[in-house]
């Protein structure tokens, strides 16, 4: 009998769960403690690559966080952590009981204990990231059931189940944004008016809710071992949240950032030196105009402006006459420097105390208590100026008038409003007189040793007015001395290095390894060392016209002034003598030419986050940036592919700098044949519908793998040629299969392929009206919102 038993026992070895067997040294047993100190003790997994323990706060040496981070990377990640309100002093324990994981000062006050189902009996430190404490051999806790603001691989969220941020980057303690699975199955991003738990309406909705009629609720959030992140509905349909994760090896998380931004970050494995998170999606795409809120002040504090950074990440700034309510805390709001009172009209012309200052495109939409229609802009001014209750006004269409008062709420920056806020500032340190001191200035003018001090007190004041007045212009002269002074070693205002033409030829090697050339100029490989050597290409740009020489620091100043994931990084430039070169982050794995167009049909998810990214870089320059930026010239050849193939445009601000003989068709046209919107031709207006145009031949490329024009290859008909046209016509004959030939992938997901072509017919459209912008063309990429049938991309072709 007690033979039989044994084989029976070592099956029910295999049944448990992997962290049973594979923990550093075996399961981790009751009694087990850490304690918080300099030397940060933890349990490995037994990979090493998770740890759990104690980790030092960064601001404070005496305080620790009870946390899970990757212990095999430089900057060891937090992932989940238990004690972010109530920090433990140093010295604090952490002990495995029969009761669960309990959390202890060095008085033994209670700080966290885990809430267990059952006797514990043994707890493990698993490969996933997930520490589980076990009741026999069913799990009593665990933190993927208690997450906080990430989520892994192999992790799943129920209904009901919550991400919340943190308060800010280095404060653990709970922030303003959760993310919920809802009991109805939608996934919400959604902002909580701390410190109660009151949500407040939704700034992002998967749709997920479902119906009886159309589709599915909702039923979990699974992050599955692959990378994948979706929404497994109740009928096991899969609603995937983002594109395709990079494959091989690479770490994986999805974390709701600090400023509310859920986020989706990969990184290499393998040790280069160079490694780092990089995010490859977000929910919402612009967090700053996505975010609208009725209640509460929005992604940013009260009275502070949101605008759109680096990784569609958020920056909250105040306006002038506004100061952060904590200097510490950007993210915080802010408070106006001086208080408007209704009395103070009895002091004298409301106009000699406030003034305005004027930002172009923002707004704090939700802050309305007036709206002035028909209105000018002067009789605005004048309504808010005469209104103690109004903080701002917002000028728009060029005759409505909005008047708001404080607190201001949901402040953005949004290229489309079309307007202007005008912030009422007091005029410099304007002292506020009480009427009764005026009263009793008056009785003292007639007093002659009041008079005799008032004299001499101007004349002290004169003469101390007069020596400032020779100091500062001493200094202004100095100044300007200075600035005659030329800086090739410094940085511009965006910080781009500034290269000397010599260091540069010395780093491509005389410019030996040409990498490309195109409109621009020539591109050359090159190594610059920074303390460490970094490959770069070097953009020689050989001729420009005589205004683009005086623009070419105008024109830098605006590209280095661009951040996105999605464009290539310019690193510096040189300005020296007759030279001009740009130098650029250099990305191996070539341009989108060459992906598209070599012997192997790239694959089909690949390519549709090739035009995901596109259009999300296209979406920044035309309406995130601070300064608008029409690219001109989209094609393959400037689209570069990073590491993970991820799609980055390069080339873009630059067409101000080309020569209007510089063209690959027309005299005054720039562009490349097969992707010039028609608008150059018709001597229309050149406005951002030309890069649509351009993004619809280039979307038709990646789905087709085809070039635009095919005129000289074998078994290419004439009617086929022309890319744009073979397109819409295997569109209206329901023949999408000929289009993309024997691609069984784009086959497989026809859905998407028939979107994706619609979408691209009407990118181009031959009448500029017709064409979406950018917003709405990646609106009807992800689907969230009905594409009508596109007409015939060129009516006036066909008419003439």
């Amino acid at each position: 009998m007690a033979f039989a038993l044994v084989p029976l026992s070592f099956s029910l070895l295999f049944l448990l769960p992997s962290f049973a067997l594979a923990q550093n040294g075996g399961n981790l047993t009751v009694g087990a403690s850490l304690t918080a100190s300099d030397q940060n003790s933890s349990w490995l997994s037994p990979s090493g690559e998770f740890a759990f323990g104690f980790r030092q706060l960064n601001n404070s040496v005496d305080l620790f966080l009870l946390a899970i981070w990757y212990d095999q990377i430089p900057d060891k990640t937090i992932v989940w952590y238990a004690n972010g309100d109530d920090p433990a002093p140093k010295n604090s324990k952490v002990e495995l009981t029969d009761g669960g994981l309990v959390l202890t000062d060095p008085r033994r006050a209670e700080l966290w204990r885990s809430v267990t189902t059952g006797a514990v009996t043994s707890g493990a430190m698993t490969d996933a990231g997930n520490f589980v404490l076990q009741d026999g051999h069913s799990v009593a806790w665990e933190s993927f059931k208690n997450p906080t603001d990430t989520i892994l691989p192999s992790q799943t969220l129920d209904r009901q189940g919550v991400l919340s941020s943190r308060y800010s980057d280095t404060n653990f303690s709970r922030g303003r944004f959760q993310l919920k699975l809802q009991e109805d199955g939608n996934l919400v991003l959604a902002t909580v008016n701390l410190p109660s738990d009151h949500t407040n309406e939704p700034y992002y909705e998967s749709g997920t809710e479902g119906d009886s009629i159309s589709s599915s609720p909702g039923y979990q959030l699974i992050f599955n071992s692959s990378g994948y992140l979706y929404i497994l509905r109740e009928n096991r349909q899969k609603f995937t949240l983002g594109v395709e994760p990079p494959t091989g090896n690479f770490y994986h998380r999805a974390t709701l950032n600090f400023d509310g931004v859920f986020t989706y970050y990969y990184r290499p494995k393998a040790s280069t030196g160079n490694e780092r998170w990089t995010p490859l999606w977000n929910k919402p795409i612009n967090i700053c105009q996505n975010s609208r809120v009725t209640a509460g002040s929005g992604v940013c504090g009260f009275n502070s402006v949101c605008t759109l950074v680096q990784d569609q990440r958020p920056t909250c700034e105040c306006p002038s006459g506004y100061s952060l309510f904590d200097p510490n805390d950007q993210y915080g709001g802010c408070k106006a420097n001086f208080t408007q009172r209704c009395e103070e009209s009895e002091m004298g012309p409301v106009e000699d105390l406030y003034g305005f200052e004027v930002l172009l495109n923002t707004d704090w939409p939700t802050s309305d208590y007036a709206l002035l229609q028909p209105f000018t802009e002067d009789g605005c001014r004048q309504s808010c100026l005469q209104d103690c209750m109004c903080a701002v006004a917002i000028f728009r269409s060029g005759d409505m008038c909005w008047k708001k008062k404080l607190p201001l709420s949901n402040g953005r920056v949004d290229p489309n409003l079309d307007g202007k806020a005008l912030i009422k500032v007091r005029r410099g340190d304007v002292p506020r007189i009480k009427p009764e001191i005026l009263e009793k200035e008056k009785k003292n003018r007639d007093d002659p040793v009041v008079v005799g001090a008032v004299l001499l007190g101007c004349s002290m004041f004169a003469n101390l007015l007069l020596v400032s007045a020779i100091c500062l212009g001493c200094f202004l002269i100095r100044q300007k001395k200075l600035k005659r002074i030329p800086q090739q070693d410094s940085f511009v205002e965006t910080n781009l290095r500034c290269f000397g033409f010599k260091e540069l030829e010395e780093a491509t090697d005389g410019f030996k390894e040409e990498l490309g050339r195109g409109a621009f100029g020539i591109v050359y490989k090159g190594v610059i060392n920074v303390g460490c050597s970094i490959p770069v290409a070097v953009k020689r740009l050989d001729t420009l016209t005589r205004d683009a020489m005086k623009e070419f620091r105008t024109e830098l100043n605006v590209i280095g002034q661009t951040h996105h994931k999605n464009l290539v990084r310019l690193l510096g430039f040189c300005d020296d003598g007759e030279h001009r070169l740009l130098v650029y982050e250099f990305l191996r794995n070539g341009t989108l030419s060459s992906f598209l167009f070599g012997d192997k049909k790239p694959g089909w998810i690949k390519r549709i986050q090739i035009a995901f990214g596109i259009a999300r870089g296209l979406l920044y320059l035309h309406e995130e940036c601070n300064t608008q930026i029409i690219h001109c010239d989209i094609k393959p050849q400037n689209i570069l592919l990073d590491d993970c193939y991820n799609a980055r445009i390069c080339d873009f601000g630059l067409a101000k700098l080309l020569s209007l003989d510089q063209s690959y068709t027309l005299t005054a046209i720039r562009g490349t044949k097969g992707y010039v919107a028609p608008d150059w031709f018709r001597n229309l207006p050149i406005t951002v519908k030309v890069d649509v145009y351009s993004f619809g031949v280039l979307l038709l490329e990646i789905i087709c793998c085809r070039r635009s024009v095919e005129m000289d290859i074998e078994g290419t008909n004439t009617e086929n040629a022309i890319l744009t046209d073979w397109a819409y016509d295997c569109y209206c004959e329901g023949s999408l299969d000929t289009l993309v030939g024997q691609d069984t992938d784009a086959l497989d997901d026809r859905e998407n392929l028939q979107r994706f072509v619609m979408v691209a017919i009407w990118c181009v459209q031959e009448d500029p009206s017709l064409r979406p912008v950018m917003k709405q063309v990646i609106q009807m990429l992800e689907g969230v919102v009905e594409i009508p049938i596109p007409p015939c991309p060129c009516p006036f072709s066909v008419t003439t």
